[in-house]
């Protein structure tokens, strides 16, 4: 159903849409980045930033039963880190990627779902899917709080792209 050249399209589409996210984010002074806004789930910039490239690492890591790690937003304190970030969350779903067929791709596999650890059983191409739209769903709530901020972003859609 799912093919390895869309799932990387659809990957380096999300990617291209968070670094123009993050090139604005650059342009904010750096109180704006840590700035509460209560009402939001993650409530800072910073906080929503770790949080969408977070799920990204956590998921890969998950799939490939690689360790989990403390994901304080403190950890990251400025753009720069999570450009870093974002570049460990690429390379960690390409290097993925590489190593399946479409057939693996589309082959449910066990692994223990949050937030309880159950098992389940889920295809890697549901499992992506899902990283990529959830990373859509943060930059929507990124861009609301820019603007709150009264610091608007540009299109940061997929329009752009093809």
């Amino acid at each position: 159903m799912f093919t390895l050249d869309g799932m990387r399209q659809f990957h380096r589409w999300t990617h291209q849409s968070l670094s123009l996210l993050l090139d604005h984010l650059e342009t904010l002074p750096a109180s704006g980045y840590v700035q509460e806004f209560p009402g939001f789930g993650y409530s800072s910039l910073r906080a929503q930033v770790v949080h969408l490239l977070g799920c990204e690492i956590r998921w890969l890591s998950r799939i490939r039963s690689i360790p989990q790690r403390d994901w304080d937003p403190v950890h990251w304190p400025a753009v720069s880190d999570a450009r870093a970030l974002q570049s460990e969350a690429r390379a960690l779903t390409l290097d993925y990627l590489s190593g399946l067929t479409e057939q693996q791709l589309n082959t449910a596999i066990e692994l223990r779902l949050p937030p309880d650890g159950v098992v389940g059983y889920r295809t890697p191409a549901l499992i992506l899917h899902h990283v990529f739209t959830h990373a859509f769903h943060h930059k929507g709530q990124i861009v609301a709080m820019c603007r709150l901020l009264g610091h608007p972003a540009g299109i940061t859609d997929l329009f752009q792209f093809e």
